[in-house]
């Protein structure tokens, strides 16, 4: 009978149970503000996926310059590509659709290489225009004013005395003009202006502007 006591747990007060004891999940509480973040950033991320998708389904096809087309220049096949834009209702395009109905056309402005062609950048009419005459006049170092030329400026080609000669009684000859483009002449480096004079007064200033004799003044647009 004493034995039997002693072993019995109940009387010693000791748990020999080999059991694990089950300890409850520990919860996890998150904060309101990683909730919100994790929201926007979903809606933010959204948003990039439809503009990104708007983007490739509003887009078209047009037409460029391959390389640069110069004012009057009558444009070959060979001057034009396509490319792929983002539509914009504002810019006046030319669809690529309509690319081979440019060819044979003229160039009514200069077109710079890889430049969106407009349905203002050509022209059917004649070059140089009727009445008028084009003239490539070279411009050495203190003959005209160091500025970038732009199509469209208006200028006073004024003849100069040739070397050894006396300068002419009254007001030098003058020749109006208007710029269409410049240029580089690659064996002289000096800056060729294209200008669209009258006819009557063309074949003298080509005469004055080979030899050297003339100097060049812009004038304001509106004068």
């Amino acid at each position: 009978m004493t034995k039997q006591a002693t072993d019995d747990n109940r009387f010693t007060g000791r748990n020999e149970s080999t059991a694990p004891r089950l300890v409850p999940p520990v919860k996890i509480r998150r904060r309101p503000g990683h909730i919100v973040a994790t929201i926007a950033a979903t809606l933010v991320g959204a948003a990039i996926a439809s503009w990104a998708w708007l983007g490739t389904t509003s887009s078209e096809e047009v037409v460029v310059a391959r390389t640069t087309i110069h004012q009057g220049d009558l444009i070959a096949a060979d001057d034009l590509a396509t490319t792929r834009i983002s539509r914009d209702s504002a810019v006046r395009v030319v669809p690529s659709a309509s690319l081979h109905g440019l060819i044979g056309k003229r160039a009514a402005l200069d077109i710079a290489t890889g430049g969106l062609l407009t349905p203002a950048s050509t022209t059917q009419e004649d070059w140089p225009p009727s009445g008028r005459s084009l003239v490539g006049v070279p411009m050495t170092f203190g003959k005209a004013p160091g500025i970038e030329f732009e199509n469209g400026d208006l200028v006073r080609i004024v003849s100069t005395p040739a070397e050894g000669e006396e300068p002419a009684s009254g007001a030098p000859l003058t020749t109006d003009a208007e710029v269409v483009g410049t240029q580089v002449d690659e064996v002289s480096g000096e800056t060729v202006v294209n200008v669209l004079v009258p006819y009557a007064d063309a074949s003298t200033l080509a005469a004055r502007a080979a030899s050297g004799d003339v100097a060049l003044v812009v004038d304001p647009r509106e004068h």
